[in-house]
């Protein structure tokens, strides 16, 4: 029999095992793998509804919000922020879920020893703070490949919670063993808890720092309604406002000048700079690939590629380690899902477009709408069409010239009449006469209007035609049809038209250039020049500008096109150079004609160019940065979905996206896959029950999780008493060496992969401080202040022997100094950051840190058995 078997006591939730005295040899080791095997199974089964837990965490802290920006000379712009600040969600929410059983285990253990101190509980925190401090970061530093290192990238966040996560062991030492030594008092309990809101509040101030200076040295002050504003020089009523959008509700507005932007705007910026720079090299690899395609590749290499929450990861170990895959499969999934949607949302659009339509009614129109004739054109005609409805009935519509800057009798003949369309007959022709005379005339035009359609027919636009009379006797006058142009960079080739008025006689030849403007040449467009050449009666000629795509956000680059003096070719040329050089009073009639016909550069002769981004590729940025939230690929809609994901064995092996793109999909299980699936099953299928997170925002979700966490926890915490009871082990002991290596696997994994994919430390290091503060501050600290308050209720003490805790607190403090030491030198340029660096250094520092969590435990171990005397 054990020494320590007399000592154990029935659990909470399990009952003992009877027996449980003058047990042999035989029975004790029977019964001590069937314990260490169960602790096992129960890990795996917390660590699958702490999935679904930390599921439901990234829904919450993953909602958003709208804020208008207005900028300076250009359109608002909306961007989309989280509502959580990353800093707070981790410290609260994701702390919460990461260490969700340790606290739930010290809550647990106090009501089951009816409100009296444990072992367990709190030496379970001491124990994961000490594994995660030593260990994971450990790991961590050894994982980056050769020659790549990572930095905390919220230093100052780091600083604060480092510190508090010191304190927390401190004060755990001062209210046991110095403020009122083996007795812990309300008051100690609840400041216990207190410090928990204190860590959240000053890592939030140390966070947002920069911002507050930022108010505080550059005129920032509030208004009258509440808002910040930032006043300019001289003016106490006008500033800058940044106002928020809250979800579901009216657009509220920040008024953005120059650099004064939100960290929150800066994140978005660089999450839509990711999927454009992202696009560019999809594009470049694949020239031939629709847009829409691309942006389903996009999608999956910056949700695979780019940084996510804790939960992610964690989630992401957890999945892999039961044989549920890793989650490359479902970003792909989701990207496919999303090119669905909208494509069937076009196809909506397309199919009311042609109900629209389908109007049951003849229309009649012209066709054309326009018309330029020259001056001595004579005769021309005009066409009417009617379509849809019944055409085997015969409809009419009147018809009737007016006056523009043309006049009839002496610009053209007036025309007035009714057409008549037989049976099937679809279109009619208007005759005109246009009249000539030898006068220089500026172009003219007049109208033809539709009017008094039969009652079975209806008249659309076009039902006004214009005729534009191009004057014949004169070389005319060139230019551009319009002084502004805008075109989209992905338009290519564009033909920028150049016109001829006022006459169109002779050949004449007008030399053209591009100039550069805020767009550069042969960057954004192709430079060219040349001449272009209008023949006789010719009006129309196109320049054919090259366009360079970039895949540009909010592009607006300008250059110019000019135009240089028209020439005159051919035997007209010669007549007017001729004339030219004779005196006025000796040149003929018709080399007075031939002076004032030449031709002229007309008002718009300088075209401007705007080159804007494509609205297709800045709409799938705008779509991509909408979608680039990973609770879409953690959260569940439906329980269908859930028990699928349940029943379904997937690849878990590491050929994910983050180390080698799209390997992962295609990967088929593996036997240890499979394995791990049948093991597992029964976790899967009992917690697939649990609500989907598209229900009441994720909160029904983690509600019941927590509870589901709750009850895994109270059994894990009676098993592991047993474990240690049988075996002659003390629950200081087995807390700190079992249960905590237990709880912390699934945070091993994710801090793993959150080192090797994120370009910064924050995810897999920088959490482990305020983690193991709030592991103190709620696990400890909500367990002692219900117990105490418990006692004094009753008119007792809480009576909490210090024994070896005081002792692990002091010794986890002083390593835990070493530990944030270490990490601070490795930050300096000879190593160039916490994590990785060269290979000796890094194994030199991962075996360092290693050492230092062997030496705690074989301490903490020596002082619980009494090989060396504890304080």
């Amino acid at each position: 029999m054990s020494r320590y078997t007399v000592n154990c006591s029935e659990g909470l939730v399990v009952p003992m095992w009877y027996p449980n005295e003058n047990l042999g040899l035989g029975d004790i080791i029977l019964r001590g793998t069937v314990y260490f095997f169960l602790l096992l199974y129960l890990f795996i089964g917390v660590s699958i509804i702490s999935d679904r837990f930390m599921a439901a965490i990234e829904v919450i802290t993953s909602q958003e919000k709208e804020l208008v920006v207005r900028r300076q000379g250009r359109e608002p712009q909306i961007i989309v922020v989280r509502v959580w600040n990353e800093t707070v969600a981790n410290l609260t929410l994701m702390a919460l879920g990461s260490s969700a059983p340790e606290i739930l285990l010290s809550i647990i253990e106090i009501w089951a020893k009816d409100f009296k101190a444990g072992d367990l509980g709190p030496g379970t925190i001491v124990g994961s703070a000490a594994y995660n401090l030593f260990v994971i970061i450990a790991l961590c530093v050894f994982v980056i490949p050769n020659g790549e290192n990572r930095k905390i990238k919220h230093l100052r966040v780091f600083f604060v919670t480092a510190t508090w996560s010191i304190f927390a062991y401190v004060w755990l030492y001062i209210i046991l063993a110095v403020s009122s030594p083996g007795v812990l008092e309300v008051w100690e309990g609840i400041l216990t808890f207190a410090f928990f809101p204190a860590t959240v509040l000053t890592a939030y101030i140390a966070d947002q720092r920069l911002l507050i200076y930022k108010y505080l040295h550059k005129g920032y002050r509030m208004n009258k309604r509440g808002v910040i504003v930032q006043a300019e020089s001289g003016d106490s009523d006008i500033g800058v406002e940044l106002d928020i959008k809250e979800p579901d509700g009216p657009h509220l507005v920040v008024d953005h000048l120059g650099d004064d932007c939100s960290a929150e705007a800066r994140e978005f910026e660089q999450t839509r700079r990711d999927y454009i720079k992202t696009l560019r090299e999809l594009r470049k690899k694949h020239p031939t690939l629709p847009l829409e395609q691309l942006e389903v590749m996009a999608h999956e290499e910056v949700l695979g590629k780019g940084p996510k929450s804790r939960a992610f990861y964690r989630v992401q170990a957890t999945r892999k380690m039961v044989g549920a895959g890793n989650l490359s499969r479902k970003i792909s999934e989701r990207a496919q899902s999303d090119l669905s949607e909208v494509k069937a949302e076009l196809q909506r659009a397309e199919a009311e477009c042609i109900d629209v339509e389908q109007i049951n009614a003849t229309r009649v129109y012209f066709d054309p709408g326009h018309y330029t004739v020259m001056e001595n054109v004579g005769t021309f005609e005009v066409g009417v069409v009617r379509t849809g409805g019944d055409l085997s009935k015969s409809c009419t519509v009147d018809y009737c010239t007016e006056d523009g800057s043309a006049e009839a009798g002496s610009d053209y003949v007036s025309a007035k009449g009714t057409l008549i369309f037989d049976n099937n007959e679809i279109k009619k022709i208007i005759k005109l006469s246009v009249i000539d005379d030898d006068l220089f005339e500026e172009d003219e035009h007049f109208y033809i209007r539709l009017s008094n359609v039969s009652d079975s027919a209806m008249l659309v636009s076009p039902s006004l035609a214009t005729v534009m009379i191009l004057d014949d006797d004169h070389s005319g006058i060139f230019g551009f049809p319009e002084r502004d142009v805008e075109l989209v960079e992905s338009v290519g080739q564009y033909p920028l038209r150049v016109v001829r008025y006022s006459g169109a006689r002779g050949r004449v030849a007008v030399p053209y250039r591009t100039v550069e403007g805020t767009a550069k040449p042969n960057k954004q467009y192709l430079h060219t020049d040349g001449s272009i050449v209008f023949e006789d009666n010719q009006t129309e000629k196109t320049i054919i500008l090259t366009i360079i795509e970039e895949d540009s956000y909010e592009k607006d680059a300008l250059f110019y096109v000019e135009l240089g003096d028209p020439q005159l070719q051919g035997v007209e040329a010669g007549i007017a150079a001729a004339a030219e050089l004779k005196a006025a009073e000796e040149r003929t009639e018709e080399e007075k004609m031939a002076l004032l016909g030449r031709p002229r550069l007309g008002d718009v002769s300088t075209a401007q160019i705007r080159i804007k981004e494509s609205k297709e590729f800045k709409n799938t940025v705008d779509k991509l940065v909408q979608r680039a939230n990973a609770s879409i690929i953690l959260g569940t809609s439906s329980w269908k979905e859930q028990f699928t994901e349940a029943l379904t064995v997937s690849a878990g092996d590491d050929n994910e996206v983050d180390e080698a793109g799209t390997d992962g999909r295609s990967a088929s299980p593996s036997p240890a896959d499979y394995l791990m699936h049948s093991l597992t099953i029964f976790w899967k299928v009992l917690f697939a029950f649990v609500p989907p997170t598209d229900i009441a925002g994720g909160y029904l979700c983690f509600v019941i999780s927590i509870f589901g966490i709750g009850v895994v926890t109270a059994i894990i915490g009676d098993v592991a008493s047993s474990f240690g009871c049988t075996l002659g082990i003390k629950d200081s002991v087995t807390a700190v060496v079992f249960v905590a290596l237990g709880t912390s696997i699934p945070d091993t994994f994710a801090s793993k992969v959150a080192a090797c994919q994120d370009k910064y430390a924050d995810a897999s290091v920088g959490n482990v401080t305020g983690s193991n503060a709030v592991n103190v501050f709620l696990g400890i600290g909500i367990a002692w202040s219900i117990a105490a308050v418990y006692h004094a209720y009753h008119g007792n003490e809480f009576k909490v022997e210090p024994g070896n805790l005081a002792f692990s607190v002091t010794l986890f403090c002083t390593e835990a100094c070493i530990v944030i030491i270490v990490l601070m030198i490795r930050r300096s340029k000879s190593f160039g950051g916490e994590l990785g660096g060269p290979f000796a250094t890094k194994v030199a520092t991962s075996v360092f840190l290693f050492s230092l969590w062997i030496f705690y435990l074989v301490m903490s171990t020596f002082e619980a058995y009494g090989i060396i005397k504890g304080f």
